[in-house]
């Protein structure tokens, strides 16, 4: 599958701790898709083909089957909790957890 070409240029335009940070909220559970949209401009389509388009195969195939399952998760019209905030509350601004060992 071919990213179109708006999508390139938005790819493009990030840096790799974009790219990382996306990957990592994409495989967590508390953060919707509306989030990922607010903060990197990116649709749920878009980003599952960024996501076809950073991960490798299987990984990838995990991630669309957990997503699927769990979607309720990734979807804050379905969750039924709101989410103010795009970080856990015990970690720092730089990303480094606090308080835990």
């Amino acid at each position: 599958m071919s990213l179109s070409r708006n999508l390139k240029t938005q790819i493009q335009k990030l840096s790799q701790e974009e790219i990382e940070r996306l990957v990592q909220m994409g495989w967590e559970d508390r953060t919707p898709f509306e989030a990922i949209e607010r903060q990197f401009g990116f649709s749920p389509n878009e980003f599952v083909k960024l996501m076809r388009h950073i991960l490798d195969t299987k990984a990838f195939q995990r991630w669309r089957r957990r997503v699927f399952e769990q979607g309720q998760l990734k979807n804050q019209t379905l969750r039924g909790i709101k989410t103010t905030r795009f970080k856990c509350s015990r970690q720092s601004v730089d990303g480094a957890t606090k308080g835990w060992k």
